[in-house]
């Protein structure tokens, strides 16, 4: 997440040359995290269509 709490996109370019080791660092841990949010999304998309796949298809053989 940046400054205002919006996810870093992947379109956000930043010089990777300017920043501290420290920085990187930081960068990483943020990029981890934002992996993991959407790693659970996906999850939980892939839970809800299975509940919906399921009631759809509860009368048929």
């Amino acid at each position: 997440m940046d400054e205002a709490g919006q996810p870093l996109g992947p379109t956000k370019a930043v010089d990777l040359d300017l920043l501290s080791v420290d920085e990187l660092k930081e960068r990483i841990e943020a990029l981890k995290a934002e992996i993991t949010a959407c790693e659970k999304a996906i999850e939980n998309k892939g839970d809800a269509k299975s509940a919906a796949d399921a009631m759809f298809n509860l009368g048929k053989s």
